[in-house]
């Protein structure tokens, strides 16, 4: 059977994880999902990168080319999952000098947009909060984000929110005492 089958035959963490174990024993076929993440269509690219995220999660195999190909692509997903997922693999890899500007202004793009979904919301955050690690200048402009969504935010927005909140206003205070 085709992998493009497989993961066609059901939405379920069971059919994921068979995919991923097939996967992990025929690492060829890594190309093969990735097409099908890049084709864009629902619901074979949703499920692609969903079997994507799984594997990247237990084993880093995406390269830097690669990486940049994804948030390229970013703006081009209209399906939530996709971005989701794509996102929550960013958030696990180590992001360049080079695609952290067009990241972080794709998250606070999404951050603030009314449109998103709250886990893309949870994600951008993630992404921006290691970012200030990094850029502490940006830590002032996302403490205000954060501070204007909370009282309306989802449950997940509102813890992910107040850790990097805590975070961020250490950075913040470093910054002004220097």
């Amino acid at each position: 059977m085709k992998l493009e089958e497989l993961l066609l035959i059901d939405q379920s963490r069971i059919n994921a994880d068979h995919v991923v174990e097939i996967i992990t024993q025929k690492p060829e076929l890594f190309d093969t999902l990735w097409s099908l993440y890049l084709k864009d269509e629902e619901p074979v690219s949703r499920r692609a990168a969903w079997v994507m995220d799984i594997l990247t999660d237990r084993m880093p195999l995406l390269k830097e080319s690669q990486l940049d190909l994804m948030i390229n692509l970013l703006y081009e997903f209209n399906h939530d999952g996709l971005k989701r997922h794509t996102l929550k693999i960013l958030e696990r890899n180590n992001i360049t000098e080079k695609q952290m500007g067009q990241l972080m202004l794709i998250c606070f793009q999404w951050l603030e947009s009314p449109y998103e979904s709250a886990a893309v919301k949870v994600f951008c955050l993630k992404i921006l909060d290691k970012i200030a690690l990094r850029e502490p200048q940006i830590s002032r402009e996302l403490i205000d984000i954060i501070d204007m969504q909370m009282s309306e935010a989802s449950p997940s927005f509102k813890s992910i929110g107040k850790k990097v909140l805590k975070k961020l206003q250490k950075i913040s205070a470093n910054l002004q005492s220097q």
